[in-house]
């Protein structure tokens, strides 16, 4: 598809509105699609990349005076204190993405209180700040487990960035506003930051972020993103993995889909994300919920 055909939008390198931009602080081989093939007590036996990758993403950061949320494995804290302290002292966000990148799935509601206490926690006890936003593995927040948004709000969260707004085979709300909203709880509100998505003629498309990133033409995504802060006049949440912009990284056994989803593009990302930061202008999640406020649309769940 030609950039013409699209919505009339004059792309422009002019920074229109700030955005967040998030990071999911896990290794290559914490990734859900390779679970059946890698256990969590080989873990220890691979090959440690998260700290030469989120260096790189710090400097590139550094270079255009960007600031962003950083969603952390709790293992990743533990096995890298000093890098989690560094986010924080360097003004980063810390924020949590659960203890083991266990999805919602994997969990009872016990299971995921437990779980997310301890991360919170350990996260909260390293980087030396509050940690006040979730995401989960996997965006694995969907319709069949909607109790999380109470826990969140009972162990303190005031945010959470799960849902994607789109439909997809393993994750996904499709019905759901694709705008940030507030989820009432019976534990108090929380207030939901949805992944990208864009609406053309009825239909929802995921961008902006992992694989869509690396995936989707440059040209697009841009373009996607001007085309939401411009005329749905509306911010998103870039997202993407350390292990994202590390072509050589080792590879793993899996099947098919979960190879070819893991690596493609990966050699490309490196130069789409330095473009991003040179045209939009970026912020921690928390940041730019302070700036736009409390959004009017809410919804209710009760356990």
């Amino acid at each position: 598809m030609e950039a013409n055909l699209l919505p009339a939008l004059e792309v422009k390198r002019t920074k229109i509105m700030r955005n967040a931009l998030t990071v999911d602080l896990e290794d290559y081989y914490h990734v859900s699609a390779f679970r059946q093939s890698i256990t969590e007590d080989q873990w220890s036996s691979q090959q440690d990349r998260v700290e030469r990758n989120t260096d790189l993403l710090l400097q590139w950061f550094d270079e255009v005076g960007c600031k962003a949320t950083f969603f952390t494995l709790g293992c990743v804290a533990e096995q890298h204190p000093r890098l989690i302290r560094r986010l924080a002292e360097q003004g980063h966000e810390v924020a949590c993405h659960s203890l083991r990148h266990r999805t919602l799935y994997e969990m009872s509601p016990e299971e995921f209180r437990e779980d997310t206490r301890r991360a919170k926690k350990l996260l909260e006890d390293v980087s030396g700040s509050a940690v006040l936003g979730y995401r989960a593995p996997s965006f694995s927040i969907t319709e069949k487990s909607i109790w999380a948004f109470e826990i969140l709000a009972g162990l303190g969260f005031t945010y959470d960035s799960s849902v994607f707004p789109v439909r997809h085979p393993n994750y996904g709300m499709p019905q759901i506003s694709r705008a940030p909203f507030v989820v009432d709880t019976g534990a108090g509100p929380i207030v939901e930051f949805p992944m990208p998505t864009l609406e053309l003629a009825g239909m929802r498309s995921p961008l902006g972020g992992g694989a869509y990133l690396r995936l989707l033409p440059y040209w697009y995504t841009r373009w996607g993103i001007q085309y939401l802060n411009a005329y749905e006049n509306r911010p998103i949440c870039v997202y993407v993995h350390p292990w994202e912009i590390d072509p050589d990284q080792p590879r793993l056994k899996g099947n098919m889909t979960a190879r070819l989803r893991h690596t493609l593009g990966l050699s490309g990302l490196e130069k789409k994300l330095r473009n991003l930061l040179e045209d939009f202008e970026f912020c921690p999640l928390s940041v730019l919920l302070d700036e736009i406020g409390r959004p009017e649309t809410v919804f209710a769940v009760r356990a």
